[in-house]
């Protein structure tokens, strides 16, 4: 998938003003790069297709409506201000590193995302209970599941983004949870993978 692609597949699924929409927080993104280091420099030209897509690509796999969605270790808001960029339901941001704080903020009034909380802590010092929990480049899925326990119900989606190392780090789980996941392929790398769970209590 190129760059063109990516965005044209954006328009497709979501509309022109949410492409709109994410191409101002691409500037935003580029424009913050030079000050802290939000994502891989490698990655930059790559924006679409490594970041906004293969945050995007979530959403196909939770359920629909205005579930309560929370991402841990958003960083520079992947897959988080994604979400909340094409989805006007509520999501909470996990983040504890202030200058990214400072960030997601910023874009949040850029975005006009009032529908976005933003938490400056760590996932264990989180309280609520949410319909959606994802991860992306944060934590094993091990601990992932350990620090989140108190944030989910027994019908709670969990939506991990696992790279290339994905059917390795399932695999690594306990049979019960391996149990617990499907494994979808990513459209922006045929080897990547994603960890869906439904009703992961």
């Amino acid at each position: 998938m190129t760059e063109d692609e990516a965005q044209r597949w954006v328009e497709t699924q979501f509309g022109a003003v949410a492409l709109e929409r994410l191409m101002r927080f691409a500037e935003l993104v580029r424009a913050e790069a030079d000050r802290q280091n939000l994502v891989a420099p490698s990655t930059l030209p790559h924006l679409w297709v490594r970041h906004f897509v293969d945050s995007a690509q979530l959403l196909s796999w939770v359920p629909r409506g205005g579930a309560g969605w929370i991402d841990i270790g958003t960083g520079a808001g992947f897959p988080g201000v994604v979400v909340a960029a094409l989805r006007h339901a509520p999501v909470t941001l996990v983040e504890p590193r202030a200058r990214r704080v400072e960030f997601l903020a910023s874009v949040c009034r850029e975005l006009d995302l009032d529908h976005v909380t933003i938490e400056g802590r760590r996932a264990e010092q989180v309280s609520g209970i949410y319909d959606v929990v994802s991860a992306r480049a944060v934590a094993s899925t091990a601990d992932l599941l350990a620090m989140t326990k108190h944030l989910r119900h027994d019908r709670t989606c969990i939506v991990l983004p696992r790279g290339r190392n994905g059917v390795g780090e399932l695999a690594s789980l306990p049979v019960e949870w391996q149990e617990m996941f499907h494994v979808k392929q990513s459209i922006t790398d045929p080897a990547s993978v994603i960890l869906v769970a439904n009703g992961a209590s």
